[in-house]
């Protein structure tokens, strides 16, 4: 009789367990580390804002947002916030926002991070990071330059913090153009490209040439002479297209140290890294076309419009990123009708999200970017 009583208890308890694991199962809470005080407050609200338009996307009561300040490269705030994330029943969180503050979540290994870096696309412990990764972006531009039929490509990027990581990054991709590392200061900038693209002999080329007609009168030689006259060097340079890695000001001044050093744009494509459709490169009227992959602009435009109509208020770009974070978190949710470890997200199909469609092979985070061409004051996907 006693064990018939033992086994009925330990129904009722293992009944009463799974009751209560479903009934769990049934609410998805996702926390947020965001900088919610302080200098980068605004950026912190942004994504809490982003986090809203998602939730109303999905319209699921059962999904719950729990924000914390983690601060900025604060580790103290950080380990507060997610430990207070932790026992409030997560065990997913979106962030930290910082490739730097990876080390401080690895040791909450019963945890999933989904972070909107971009600096690492390879599952990290338990962190995922769906940023624009430059492998994405490189792998985009390296086949966009073969359908234009270029066959001598020239990396350039600045010789910086981050240099090493890009040699990096450019040996996994595995891409086989040259590269060239220059000095951001403008000053020594230009007197490098000009090295880079032979443009002291280049002009001598001109002045030897115009001297040979200077003193023919027959219409051919006149003629040949007027053409000379409207150039500034002759002869071309040794690359038929270029990418640049570099933002803001910085790139434009490579930008323009290259039209100095008169590169034929007829002759070179002019390509580098996502922008994030930055209107102001507009004003650098030297560059006729400019290309560069990028996530999609038509759901960039509407998940703009839409956070302005409802906040009032121009979102941070990497908002979007945190949106879709959601977004796939609730699908492996859904898909797995648990989450229990970074594993669930290794999907064997493409998930498609507002920045693009994303593949998750081999535990890696690939983005399938479209190439855009800045030029005549507007964007459009080329």
């Amino acid at each position: 009789m006693k064990k018939v009583y033992f086994i009925l208890v330990y129904t009722i308890i293992f009944f009463n367990s799974n009751l209560f694991s479903n009934e769990k199962n049934k609410i998805l809470k996702v926390g947020l580390l965001a900088p919610l005080s302080g200098e980068y407050k605004d950026l912190g609200n942004s994504l809490l804002y982003s986090l809203q338009l998602a939730l109303e996307e999905i319209d699921d009561k059962n999904v719950i947002i729990l924000p914390r300040d983690s601060g900025f490269n604060n580790k103290d705030k950080l380990n507060s916030a997610v430990q207070d994330i932790k026992a409030q029943g997560a065990n997913i969180i979106i962030g930290p926002l910082n490739y730097e503050e990876f080390d401080q979540i690895k040791k909450f290994n019963n945890m999933i991070f989904i972070s909107p870096s971009n600096i690492n696309p390879e599952f990290t412990n338990n962190v995922i990071s769906i940023g624009i990764s430059l492998e994405s972006q490189l792998i985009a531009l390296a086949d966009f330059i073969k359908k234009q039929n270029k066959t001598k490509t020239l990396i350039m990027f600045p010789k910086n913090n981050y240099t090493n990581l890009i040699n990096e990054k450019l040996t996994k991709v595995n891409l086989k153009f040259k590269t060239f590392i220059y000095n951001p200061n403008p000053e020594v900038l230009t007197s490098e490209i000009e090295k880079l693209t032979n443009y002291t002999q280049r002009k001598r080329n001109l002045e030897l040439r115009k001297k040979m007609f200077e003193d023919k009168e027959d219409p051919q030689s006149v003629k040949e002479l007027e053409r000379l006259q409207q150039l500034y060097t002759l002869g071309d340079v040794d690359f038929d297209s270029i990418i640049i890695i570099d933002f803001g000001n910085s790139l434009k001044s490579v930008l323009t140290s290259l039209i100095y050093s008169d590169v034929n744009q007829e002759k070179v494509l002019f390509s580098t890294i996502n922008q994030w459709f930055d209107e102001s490169i507009f004003y650098e009227n030297t560059i006729k076309d400019l290309y560069y992959p990028s996530i999609n602009y038509k759901e960039f435009k509407k998940y703009n419009k839409k956070y302005f109509n409802k906040f009032k208020l121009n979102p941070n770009e990497i908002t979007i990123l945190a949106y879709d974070a959601l977004g796939l978190i609730y699908y492996a949710w859904k898909n797995n009708n648990n989450i229990k470890s970074i594993n669930d997200f290794s999907f064997k199909s493409k998930i498609k999200g507002k920045i693009g469609t994303f593949s998750f092979k081999e535990r890696k985070v690939t983005q399938e970017l479209k190439i855009y061409r800045a030029a005549n004051n507007k964007f459009t996907k080329f």
